[in-house]
């Protein structure tokens, strides 16, 4: 009986109409504080908005489960078996500011919570060799303590931090990060919290977001879904208004590195 509720509960909000305003169910911290404008980084150029039905000409959806904007926020609602992505379509950029706000739902905990990623990835047909050049904005486990945020790079380079955090459901959080030719700096609730410097961790290629709920192979997983209330994305036109200065992320070697195209 619980699992014909849960399904039917997912049903109806897969299917719901986006007829709520996005304020309705957006008034939760951090709210308009966020490190677009705590550093002064100015008005967004690039300001996915989520209203409407999901422009599939700019997200590329993959895996089982639904995916689609849902009362003005980016919804992937993942069944208990299947990873399931959206990445964003762009020919992609090397250097700038990206940020979103984001927050999650577990509808049953009985079982194993999907991982939580965004990340940045090589864009369009660039070859993403297992990861091997992604840049995490944040990694995190629902009802997990801490969230992650990483750097890959050729050949398996690992630059990984972690940042106590409250990952109960329904918390908002907002994560960015900034990419120049000189460092990457990350930012949790506008606070920036870890930089680097190290010539080894800039790839310099061009990124695309990537929304991912992963599932463990073979392993039952809790039904969940994440919410994103808005994507933007900065030049680096406007510098910073406060100091990005922030330890530095511990070096370590990325197993899955590869040099196919998965």
């Amino acid at each position: 009986m619980k699992r014909v509720l849960v399904t039917l509960t997912t049903a109806v909000l897969v299917a719901s109409l986006a007829s709520v305003p996005a304020e309705a169910d957006h008034a939760h911290p951090p709210g308009p504080v966020h490190a677009g404008s705590t550093f002064g980084w100015g008005r967004a150029p690039v300001n996915y908005k989520f209203v409407g039905p999901l422009d599939r000409s700019r997200w590329e959806v993959s895996g089982r489960g639904n995916v689609g904007n849902q009362h003005g926020m980016l919804t992937l609602l993942a069944d208990r078996n299947s990873t399931v992505r959206a990445t964003e379509q762009t020919r992609g950029r090397a250097v700038g500011r990206w940020e979103t706000r984001i927050r999650h739902r577990q509808y049953v905990h009985r079982t194993t919570p999907y991982r939580v990623l965004i990340e940045l990835v090589p864009a369009g047909d660039r070859a993403h060799e297992c990861g091997a050049r992604n840049v995490a904005l944040t990694a995190y486990t629902p009802g997990g303590k801490d969230a992650t945020h990483y750097i890959h790079s050729r050949p398996d380079n690992r630059y990984v931090a972690r940042r106590a955090l409250n990952l109960a459901d329904n918390q908002w959080h907002t994560f960015a990060v900034e990419v120049t030719r000189k460092r990457i700096s990350w930012f949790v609730d506008a606070h920036v919290v870890s930089t680097e410097k190290r010539d080894a961790a800039l790839s310099g290629v061009p990124f695309a977001v990537r929304y991912t709920m992963q599932a463990e192979d073979g392993r039952r997983m809790n039904e969940s879904r994440i919410q994103m209330d808005w994507l933007r994305y900065w030049s680096l036109k406007n510098p910073n208004k406060k100091s990005t200065a922030a330890p530095r992320p511990k070096v370590g070697t990325n197993p899955d590195a590869c040099a196919g195209r998965r």
